[in-house]
């Protein structure tokens, strides 16, 4: 009987908003996922844990890594060992999936970097999400200014992954807020890709004048990377979970300055030219969160690879491009089986490491897995 007031609040907080007529696309790429439930010529390693709901790991250029905890924590790893004492505490409201997300520094900012971090946070009885600087003095951060404010936040679709451009610019996703029709209105900072200069002001080239908005159309964007030849931006998106009575076809997208990539009004590849469509999407949920180009020497079969960590499907996914075009050419599921069941469960971020290992984060105290003895973990993968 416990479990019946849980059920009607998932579909009183999930129901469907009001009809939209939407157009479901096909899906792009011509290849299937392939399971490799140990990766390939790889090992695994557990670097870190007893973390509380890592979302963000950041490596700085001293040799330090910042990881941020949903609830408003920020962790400080020095000489791979976990600080006990916090970098800083944030007064965030780690409400449903909003709280302390994504953390980035400036590249070539020295061993001192201004250190930024989105977080949700609660005024008058409303949810929002913010982007705020930190000073780094070494052991701890000081709250420095906010960057931009009163970006829609909700108990779900907060978007929150920010990271540094090779332009030096600071971009920052966010989600609808499940209120989907954000995601069309370039008057809001809901549903879109935005793009700041390192002191908060919107650089004068972004596409829309006076605005920070860089792309719109996304539902809850939760992952951004470089691609490293081309220099192309790539982000992961979540496709409905039962908005508009669809499900799945979660995605990875080529982000163009300007481009409305569609939702609430198509999903998948719909091959309207008014829209982009996405490179991938599943028909399966998979629900894809950080995601980086591996650009290293240490695992350098993997070298030019995009990898993004997965949540329900517990993968962390290796995509393989054509560059010009964009095509995918295999994609892997590393750690899991067809069932949705992965060797360190729900995975949030994928890094790599200034040791050229790649990095990645569980997440399963986040109250949609299944926790075990250490979790959450950050993990290393290094050559078998």
């Amino acid at each position: 009987m416990k479990t019946l007031p849980i059920m009607i609040t998932l579909i009183l907080l999930f129901s469907p908003p009001a009809a939209c007529t939407q157009t479901v696309g096909k899906i792009p790429q011509a290849v299937e996922d392939v399971y490799l439930r140990d990766g390939e010529g790889v090992r695994v390693e557990v670097w870190v844990e007893d973390l509380d709901v890592p979302w963000s790991l950041l490596f700085l250029e001293d040799g330090r890594a910042l990881v941020s905890e949903r609830k408003g924590v920020i962790r400080l790893i020095k000489n791979g060992r976990l600080q006990e004492r916090p970098y800083a505490v944030l007064n965030v409201s780690a409400v449903g999936e909003g709280g302390l997300m994504g953390l980035a520094a400036a590249p070539g900012a020295g061993p001192r970097p201004f250190i930024y971090a989105m977080h949700t946070y609660s005024s008058e009885g409303k949810l929002y999400n913010r982007v705020i600087r930190l000073k780094d003095r070494g052991d701890f951060g000081k709250p420095d200014k906010t960057l931009i404010d009163k970006i829609p936040g909700g108990r779900v679709h907060n978007g929150g992954r920010i990271a540094f451009g090779p332009d030096g610019m600071l971009y920052i996703t966010t989600g609808d807020a499940f209120e989907s029709d954000l995601a069309q209105d370039l008057s809001s900072s809901g549903g879109k890709v935005l793009r700041l200069d390192p002191e908060g002001g919107t650089p004068p080239d972004n596409p829309f004048k006076g605005s920070p908005v860089y792309s719109y159309g996304h539902r809850n964007p939760q992952g951004i990377s470089w691609e490293p030849v081309t220099g192309k931006l790539f982000g992961s998106e979540h496709g409905p979970s039962g908005e508009y009575g669809h499900f799945a076809h979660d995605e990875i997208n080529v982000i163009e300055r300007g481009g409305n990539y569609g939702w609430p009004k198509v999903i998948g590849a719909a091959g309207l030219k008014q829209y982009i469509d996405p490179v991938v999407a599943w028909k399966s949920a998979t629900p894809p969160s950080g995601m980086t180009f591996y650009r290293g020497d240490l695992l350098k079969h993997l070298k030019g690879d995009l990898f993004v960590a997965t949540l329900r499907s517990e993968a962390l996914v290796r995509i393989r491009l054509r560059k010009a075009p964009e095509k995918v050419t295999r994609i892997e599921r590393w750690f899991a089986s067809e069932d949705g069941r992965g060797k360190y469960g729900r995975l949030r971020d994928v890094v790599e490491g200034p040791d050229g290992a790649l990095y990645f984060l569980s997440n399963n105290r986040d109250g949609r897995g299944s926790p075990k003895q250490g979790d959450d973990r950050i993990y290393r993968i290094v050559p078998r």
